[in-house]
Formats: C-alpha cells, sequence, structure tokens
C-alpha cells in the first residue's frame, strides 16, 4: 500500500531517449552503450543463413497446396527435369510423428491424404543447382478432389461447413467478474458496438531459411532464421524418432522475427532435415518473399461484439465482450493469442461486471500465428473505438470518458486481479495530451475543417500490456539461464534467447557488466546453440528483458559468489583485472566455470487456467498514445502527421533502443491501421509482394516523439519490464479515432485503406 500523503502518480519528469557518453567504468543500465551486434551488421560481417554454404550442399524447395481444402487425387512429376537427380520427399518418408506439435499435434509436416489450406506443404525436393531447383518446382502436378472452404469467422462460428474438431472451435475462454445479467437494469446508458481487424503480415527484413544436416550416428543438426530453438528442439526429436540428445538446433544471424519466426521456423527445419536424411548432404531451404508472405502465419483477423453500460457520468455498470480471432486451418498458437487478447478486452478500465467471451475459430486459410502485440492489438483496436462510442452516448469527450474509467491502485481487473502499480493514467493522460498540444490542435482543427476537403483530426488511445507468460506459465517453463568465466577471462552469457534485432545481446550485457561491477568490453553472449545454451524460454511476450535478464542477473551474482569463495575475490573492492585473473584461475584449476538461474515466481501470484481468475502477469506496463491525423475527403488517403508515444516501462536499461522499439511497433501499427490489407482469392494470399502489399515508408510516417516514465518493477532486472509488445498495440485505434474526430464517420474495421474509407464516407454524406 502507499503511505499516507503520498501521491500514487508516477513523477511528472519525462525520460528522453537522451544519454550520457560511455565510459568504460561507468554503470552501464540507463546508458546507450554501443550495441553487441551492430558492427557485425553494419559491416556486413553478421552471417545469415543464405550467406552459409557448407560442402556437397543441395538447395531445396517446397511444393504446396493450390486449393484451400480438399482430398490428393495424385502426385506427377513431368516435364523436360531430371528427376532422377532430384532428392524427393513425401509424408511417407518421416521416420517419426507427422506433425509439428505446439498444442494438440494436428498440423502435418506435410500432408498426406489431404489438404486444409492453401499452400500447405505436400512435396519437398532438392538438387545441387538452384536454378534447376526453381525450374522443377513448376513441373510437380498435384491433382485434388475439392472440398468446400471456410473463410470467414461467422461461417465457422456457424459450422458452415466444419473444419475442425466437431464445431471449428480451437480454444473458448470465459472470463467473469461480477454478474453482468443482474445489472443490466442499472445501466443509464447501454452501448453497442462491432469492430474488426484484418489479417497483416510481419514483414521481417530476412525470410525465413534453415539449413539441415543429418548423420546416422549423431543425429539431426538444424541452422537458421527462427525466434525459439526450443521450440524447434523437442519437435525435430519427434519427426524423426530421435531422443533429444541426438538433435541440436543452431541459430544463425536472424534479420527480424516480430513473431513471424516462432513457430513457423519449425515446419522449415523439419523439412531441410528430412531432405538432408534422404540425399545423405546438408540441404539450404530458404523462402523467397512471395512464398514467405503467402504460407507463413499472420497476423490473427478479429470480430469483436461489445455492449456496455453506463450510468449518466460515463461510468461503467457493464462490459460484455464476444472477442473471436480467425485462427487459420490447425491450431498453432492461436489458443496463447487467443488468451492475451481476451484478459486485455475490457482495456484499462474499472468495472465491477464484466463478462469477456473469447473464441478461436478454424478457417480454410494458411494458420495464423504470433505477431507482435499477440491478440492485444486486435482487442485494444475494438475497446478503444468502442470508447469514442461511448464519449457519445453520453456526452463527454474522449479525454474525459476515460478519465472517469480509468484503473486506480487497489481496482480489480477483469481477471479480478488487484492493481499495484503506482501508476496514474490520468496523470500520464495529462502529459501525453501536454506533449501533443492536443487541446490546442483540437480548437484549431474545428475551425481549419469548415469547408476544406482535407480535414484534421486528434485521436487518443489508452492501454496496458502484461510482461511476461499469462498465470503460471512462466512457473510452468521453468526458464533456466545462465553466465560462465571463459578462458580469457571474460564471461559469457548462456540463454537461448534470440538476438533478431531489439538488442537482447546489448541487453544481457548491460545487465551483467552492472552486476558484476565490470567493463560492459568483458562481457560476450553465446549463440544460441541448444548444445550449448539451457532453455531460457521463447523469444516472445516482452519477457527477455524481464525475465530472463533477472535469470542472468542472479546468475551472475552466483558467479561472483563462487570466485569469492573459491578463488579468494573481495566481495567489495576488486578491480576488472582483478576479477578477469580469478576467472582464469578458477577456469585452470577445475575447467569451466558455469553458474544457473532458474525462473521462481514472484510471490503471491496466484492464478487459475480454468477459470481465468487471478493475477494474469506479475507487471505490466501502461501507455497513452496520441494521434494527429489528416483525411483527404477527395482521395480518401489518411496520413498521420504527428505521434506521441507515452509510455510507462518500469526501468530504461537502454534509452535509444527503448526508444527505437516504440517508434518501430508505432510503425507497424500506423502500417496496421491505414495500409497493410492482405488480399486473398479463395483462402490464397494473392498480394504477396512488395509492390502490392502496402507498408508504410519512411515517408509516409510522422515524427514519432517517445517519452517514457518509470516505476521500477521488483521482480525486474534493475526494475525493468518488458517493452517490445506493448507499442504496437495502440497506433491503430488513436489514428482511427483521429479520424472520426476529423470527419465525425465512424470507422470500426482495419486496414482503413482508401477504399474502405470512401465507402465509410460516402455512407455517411462526407465527401
Amino acid at each position: 500500500m502507499v503511505p499516507p500523503g503520498t501521491s500514487n502518480s508516477l513523477p511528472r519528469r519525462i525520460l528522453t531517449a537522451k544519454h550520457k557518453p560511455f565510459r568504460m567504468v561507468e554503470k552501464c543500465v540507463g546508458t546507450s552503450v554501443p550495441r553487441k551486434e551492430g558492427w557485425e551488421k553494419v559491416t556486413g560481417a553478421a552471417r545469415y543463413v543464405d550467406d552459409i554454404v557448407m560442402p556437397d550442399m543441395l538447395h531445396g524447395a517446397t511444393i504446396r497446396s493450390t486449393v484451400a481444402r480438399g482430398k490428393i487425387e495424385s502426385i506427377s512429376f513431368e516435364g523436360d527435369i531430371p528427376w532422377d537427380e532430384f532428392t524427393i520427399v513425401t509424408a511417407d518418408d518421416i521416420p517419426g510423428e507427422n506433425s509439428t506439435k505446439m498444442f494438440v499435434g494436428e498440423q502435418p509436416v506435410l500432408a498426406k491424404e489431404r489438404v486444409n489450406h492453401p499452400e500447405e506443404p505436400i512435396v519437398l525436393i532438392a538438387h545441387p543447382d538452384k536454378n534447376m531447383v526453381r525450374k522443377a518446382r513448376n513441373h510437380v502436378r498435384i491433382e485434388y478432389v475439392e472440398e468446400t472452404p471456410c473463410l470467414c469467422i461467422e461461417d465457422s462460428l456457424n459450422k458452415a461447413p466444419v473444419v475442425w474438431g466437431e464445431d471449428n472451435i480451437f480454444k473458448t475462454i470465459r472470463i467473469v467478474k461480477g454478474d453482468v445479467d443482474s445489472v443490466q437494469g442499472e445501466a443509464d446508458i447501454v452501448v453497442e458496438g462491432e469492430y474488426f481487424t484484418g489479417a497483416s503480415e510481419q514483414l521481417y527484413i530476412e525470410n525465413n531459411g534453415m539449413i539441415g544436416e543429418y548423420d546416422p550416428t549423431e543425429g539431426v543438426t538444424v541452422t537458421g532464421s527462427m525466434q525459439c530453438p526450443y521450440y524447434v528442439h523437442p519437435a525435430l526429436a519427434a519427426v524423426f524418432a530421435l531422443p533429444k540428445n541426438k538433435v541440436r538446433v543452431v541459430q544463425a544471424d536472424t534479420g527480424g522475427g516480430f513473431g513471424g519466426k516462432e513457430d513457423y521456423p519449425t515446419i522449415i527445419a523439419a523439412h531441410a532435415c528430412l531432405l538432408a536424411m534422404k540425399a545423405g548432404k546438408p540441404v539450404k531451404l530458404v523462402y523467397d518473399r512471395e512464398e514467405d508472405m503467402a504460407a507463413t502465419t499472420k497476423r490473427h483477423p478479429s470480430r469483436t461484439k461489445i455492449r456496455t453500460g453506463h450510468r449518466k457520468d460515463g461510468t461503467f455498470v457493464f462490459i460484455d465482450i464476444d472477442f473471436a480471432l480467425d485462427g487459420g486451418a490447425y491450431m498453432t498458437l492461436s489458443p496463447v493469442v487467443l488468451s492475451r487478447g481476451s484478459i486485455h478486452a475490457a482495456g484499462p478500465y474499472t468495472c465491477d461486471h464484466t463478462r469477456i467471451l473469447g473464441r478461436a475459430v478454424a478457417t480454410n486459410y494458411p494458420p495464423h500465428g504470433a505477431y507482435r502485440g499477440f491478440g492485444n492489438p486486435q482487442s485494444f483496436f475494438a475497446i478503444e473505438r468502442h470508447m469514442e462510442k461511448v464519449a457519445k452516448a453520453v456526452g463527454l469527450s474522449s479525454e474525459e470518458v476515460r478519465r472517469r474509467n480509468f484503473f486506480r491502485e487497489g481496482d480489480l481487473t477483469a481477471t479480478q486481479q488487484v492493481v499495484t502499480d503506482r501508476v496514474d493514467m490520468r496523470d500520464l493522460m495529462d502529459q501525453a495530451l501536454e506533449a501533443a498540444d492536443y487541446h490546442a490542435k483540437m480548437e484549431r482543427f474545428a475551425k481549419e475543417n469548415e469547408g476544406n476537403p482535407v480535414k484534421r483530426g486528434m485521436g487518443i488511445a489508452a492501454f496496458f500490456h502484461g510482461s511476461g507468460f499469462t498465470g503460471g506459465g512462466e512457473k510452468k517453463m521453468a526458464s533456466i539461464a545462465g553466465v560462465e568465466g571463459t578462458a580469457d577471462g571474460k564471461v559469457r552469457v548462456l540463454a537461448a534467447s534470440t538476438e533478431i534485432g531489439q538488442g537482447a545481446k546489448t541487453i544481457f550485457s548491460q545487465i551483467v557488466a552492472d552486476a558484476l561491477s565490470l567493463p560492459y568490453d568483458m562481457v560476450e553472449v553465446a549463440r544460441p546453440d541448444t548444445d550449448d545454451v539451457p532453455n531460457s524460454g521463447p523469444t516472445v511476450a516482452s519477457r527477455t528483458c524481464m525475465v530472463v535478464g533477472k535469470l542472468v542477473q542472479t546468475a551472475s551474482h552466483a558467479l561472483r559468489a563462487t570466485l569469492e569463495v573459491e578463488c579468494g575475490l573481495d566481495r567489495l573492492n576488486y578491480t576488472p583485472e582483478e576479477f578477469s585473473q580469478a576467472i582464469k584461475d578458477f577456469v585452470a584449476k577445475n575447467g569451466k566455470l558455469r553458474r544457473y538461474a532458474e525462473y521462481e515466481q514472484p510471490a503471491n501470484i496466484e492464478w487459475s487456467d480454468e477459470t481465468y481468475v487471478g493475477d494474469a502477469y506479475g507487471a505490466y506496463g501502461w501507455a497513452i498514445y496520441v494521434a494527429d491525423v489528416s483525411l483527404d475527403t477527395r482521395t480518401y488517403e489518411a496520413r498521420c502527421h504527428d505521434f506521441v508515444a507515452l509510455q510507462e516501462v518500469g526501468k530504461g536499461l537502454h534509452p535509444i533502443m527503448a526508444e527505437g522499439q516504440v517508434q518501430g511497433g508505432v510503425a507497424q501499427g500506423i502500417g496496421y491501421a491505414l495500409y497493410e490489407a492482405v488480399v486473398y482469392n479463395k483462402g490464397r494470399m494473392i498480394n504477396n509482394q512488395m509492390t502490392n502489399y502496402i507498408m508504410p515508408t519512411a515517408a509516409d510516417l510522422p515524427v514519432i516523439r517517445v517519452l517514457f516514465a518509470e516505476q521500477p518493477y521488483a521482480a525486474g532486472p534493475q526494475g525493468a519490464k518488458g517493452v517490445g509488445e506493448l507499442p504496437i498495440d495502440g497506433p491503430a485505434p488513436a489514428i482511427i479515432n483521429a479520424i472520426e474526430n476529423a470527419t465525425g464517420v465512424e470507422v470500426n474495421q482495419i486496414p482503413a485503406t482508401p477504399e474502405i474509407l470512401m465507402k465509410e464516407l460516402e455512407a455517411a454524406g462526407v465527401c
């Protein structure tokens, strides 16, 4: 509890990304030290999977389904192709399970008798000549008996047709707080709305790729672009019917992920290794951009229905939400994406009576999966658009209706978790609106919009985001990370957390340097390799810094304690040179010096996976975003001119990287809101090129002004929470809210492309 007389609000001091020059004798955390991986990237020394060449290596390709649903009738190899020179793999060549396990293991490595989505892999081929492979893949003919596909959330819910299980539902979640039905009559005003979000592509810089190796004695080794080596590892063991010690997974330098390299690399890894097993040679399998976009996972499309009851003062009486996600043809990560989106669906608003029904359903699109935000961008778009509808209904401004309903310390979330963070969302809103010059712009735009075909408006989004796995997920994972002293007297971080551009190597090095009072240059980070590093869990959910970083910090303290006991290191007064010598002495005498830490759940966390009651997350980040947007009513083009992102981050470990995380998230959010429409034809993506999948470029982006507030989290390293996921949640609703403010027209689906905006504005008579 807050001591009497103490303010609940955060200090009004706003932290910027400015930083002091770094000197090796100074503390690292809180400064923008040079990035560990930066030099290799800017000089071209980094080795991505397509840069790696092995002796006698073959090149592989995947032959995929061209239909959304049906039975495989025949496969033939045609054309002027020397097929006898090719390695060919089908489902019959799989020695173990034909399954890429995530939850129920229903997604096959290779389709055998039927297909359930376009681009489903059926046949693999490999040859020494890459150009021959490209030619040959067009001469594999597959005949199908097509069946009626399901290509819509509502059709799936209505079982028209049934394409998975008995009812098309992968997962149902019910969150109940209070009794919504019993308080219906207490509401003075009832507001209803329906909101839609589309699929979107991660569009990481580097396409997916793997190199597979097989040895009858040693087992399988795969090297490639990925986020989660220990997702790939057990899956390969099952596919090849091997013990886990016969499977090795090594991360190559990886050019971005955003969730798109979380679960899907397992499939590519299995394909490359199956080809390698049959060929007796290493096989490289790297997707081109078109294949990567068409075949791999995307953000789940969503449909959300919201019904809320309010008193005359705008406060909530009840919140009733029906949240549905399109999971595609196989379950993959849909249950956990649904979980996160459902938990946050009621927004950062207090209400005694809340009911949330969440469902992830099957369709015959390629499976949808992880994408930065992990369900929250969908549900926050809905609730933040709904708040605008509420504001109109109760006669309050956008900001005031939020102020009256924001969580306060001691309130209960939808899962009945007590809000313990000393974060005053009202104060954060004051700061964000002031930084955005919100009120002055609102007044000016209202005058300028009269008779002007270009309308200008301001939009707000308020949101929060849990860091790490839900509930007891981190406890079940039991992540382990470590550090070791090397023979040359340095400290090396041992973790499976991958560097995918977010700065994991740098953050880990900062944490260790400060934990051991060492120069930053004395810390190295091991390449994720399942033969070398422990399972610290996947690189997802804003958990790398907060969860794994804390383990690394704890392991560092254990390593120092060992050197104190074994080498007589002075606990409080040693130089870097003395620490380095102690490491060398220990390694020379005893061999390896490694110390590990296993995750321990913070006290007082209680959670039920059955009822969804309790502490959903150990920590939340909090944010207010403000967008300044124009809409040309002649061309129906919307443009963001200025964007203020204020978020609370616990403790900023590297200001410039944190700022970059937010700016990158906002840029992706602008694309999600206005540009990035995935176009399908019979379930197949047809704009799977960078020339026709429209994403924002630097020319389309505003100045993104990032402001940080800090409220340190005791269970995070030096108080840090997660940063990476949060910034994608708020941009889309803030931008669409600004469009409504500018035009008076409700737009409740994204991306709000010019075609969508034209339809909505013409229907409303605004043109």
